[in-house]
């Protein structure tokens, strides 16, 4: 039994080709500064909650998207936060 022939594709345009591939590894991050990032007092007993639901979730999609251990995900979130002049951390 032959083997089949495999099909063989030609880049014709590499301008157009080469401004896909730099889109496709394009990241965008929005913080919104109006996000509450610490947490809220309770007003029970025991050691109060020191970031906000909204940045555990955060933190925790990041985590997920990016396939990070939890240490790795403070880092580089903690990092994003720098770069963007946010003081949250």
């Amino acid at each position: 039994m032959s083997k089949p022939t495999s099909l063989t594709y030609k880049t014709t345009n590499w301008a157009d080709y080469n401004a896909a591939l730099k889109r496709r590894g394009s990241l965008t991050i929005w913080f919104d500064p109006e996000m509450n990032w610490d947490a809220e007092p309770s007003g029970k007993r025991g050691r109060s909650r020191t970031f906000s639901d909204a940045a555990i979730q955060t933190c925790l999609t990041m985590k997920v998207l990016f396939g990070m251990a939890l240490r790795q995900t403070t880092g580089f979130v903690e990092s994003l936060l720098r770069l963007t002049g946010l003081d949250w951390v």
